[in-house]
């Protein structure tokens, strides 16, 4: 009752009413919100901060800026779902905050767009090295299987296209990186996907919280899609995504198998040149995964790489809990 009397004392004001309905559309920055209800930042981030200590709105700092969203969990999650299911949509006030709002989604759009172009012929010139990319993409979900899926995670999420490729098939799903410029191109692609059900996040893929990214429960899924082979330590990678799964979790890595193509190594940041299914299965047993099933995607012609698919699951009689990446056995 107590819980439920401070989540309607903290929607019963029209501003934070409007900031309901804004957080439910999308999330936003301090300064977006202002630029939206066309109000002072320290008068909306008082409102912030009151619906958010009442468990109405969630908070996730992104380096200097940090983004605010309607609750998913929590005693007042309900009840900020049912006060915005009850606001009109053609209500005056809040028809102008979204005429607002898609522009400052249509700036944040251009921007991303204008990143991905001076960067294309990077990932360009790496695509064309291996088969393409919708037949990866297919082998993932086909691997994957048909398993329901509470929560996904996708660790070094780049773009954000894993979150959209997985988004029919997942509850919900969150996408980690440390590129600010890349979590923009991955918010503007899951917003014209109009996918409600994931979401990015700043962070280190080493050193995660799950409570803080609202984990509870833990991941069904955790997913690294061309990602090791950045890392020195790949095996420090998989033991922290392990650590992130809940008791029937499942780790599925792409990446590529043994090569020496060592422009890769030079000229763009390839630290690993791809991995053998033995090193990998060591990785697994050490994390208290087991290798579950591969995939070899050999080739197209005039390509170099082959593209492999590795899926890691916690074994059914797991006692231990995985290490977490550099604590001892």
């Amino acid at each position: 009752m107590d819980a439920l009397l401070d989540g309607l004392k903290a929607v019963a004001e029209p501003t934070r009413l409007r900031l309901l309905s804004l957080l439910a559309r999308a999330e936003l920055t301090v300064t977006e919100i202002t630029q939206v209800l066309q109000q002072s930042q320290p008068r909306v981030s008082r409102h912030l901060k009151l619906m958010v200590e009442a468990g109405l709105l969630k908070r996730f700092p992104e380096g200097t800026w940090v983004f605010y969203r309607l609750a998913e969990d929590g005693e007042a999650a309900g009840l900020a779902r049912a006060v915005t299911a009850l606001m009109a949509a053609d209500d005056p006030v809040l028809a102008k905050d979204a005429a607002r709002l898609e522009t400052i989604r249509k700036a944040r759009a251009d921007e991303a767009a204008l990143y991905f172009a001076e960067n294309a012929q990077h990932w360009d010139e790496i695509r064309a090295l291996h088969l393409p990319e919708a037949d990866v993409e297919a082998a993932m979900v086909a691997l994957l299987g048909g398993k329901p899926i509470g929560t996904l995670i996708d660790l070094g999420t780049g773009t954000g296209r894993i979150l959209e490729l997985m988004g029919s098939r997942v509850e919900r799903s969150i996408g980690i990186d440390m590129s600010h410029e890349m979590l923009g191109i991955a918010r503007a692609n899951l917003e014209r996907a109009g996918l409600k059900n994931a979401q990015v996040r700043y962070g280190n893929i080493l050193r995660l919280d799950p409570g803080a990214l609202g984990l509870v429960p833990q991941a069904d899924v955790a997913v690294l899609h061309h990602v090791l082979h950045f890392f020195e330590h790949p095996q420090d990678v998989v033991a922290e995504a392990a650590r992130l799964l809940n008791g029937e979790g499942r780790v599925l890595i792409v990446d590529f198998a043994p090569h020496g193509l060592e422009h890769l190594r030079e000229q763009h940041a390839h630290r690993r040149l791809g991995f053998s299914d033995r090193e990998v299965k060591q990785w697994a047993e050490a994390a208290g995964l087991r290798l579950a099933a591969t995939r070899d995607l050999p080739p197209g012609d005039g390509a170099k790489l082959t593209v492999k698919l590795w899926l890691l699951e916690k074994p059914k009689d797991a006692a231990r809990a995985p290490r977490r990446a550099g604590e001892a056995a």
